[in-house]
């Protein structure tokens, strides 16, 4: 179950996808396959190749990307 975000913070974050930037939305989540975890951090980014790139500089595994 993810909560924690509203919609004008939803809303940013899809605009600033849209524009190519590369943009962090972190969120509670809770999950019991996931014990002791409470948070999410997604992100995101219209040009997938700056994502990898970014990705690659940062830990974010391309098979995460979707």
């Amino acid at each position: 179950m993810a909560f924690g975000v509203d919609r004008a913070e939803l809303t940013q974050w899809k605009e600033q996808v849209s524009k190519g930037q590369i943009a962090f939305l972190t969120h509670y989540w809770l999950d019991d396959r996931f014990p002791g975890c409470d948070t999410v951090t997604k992100v995101g980014c219209r040009d997938v190749a700056k994502l990898k790139r970014w990705g690659a500089k940062h830990g974010l595994q391309p098979n995460w990307i979707h």
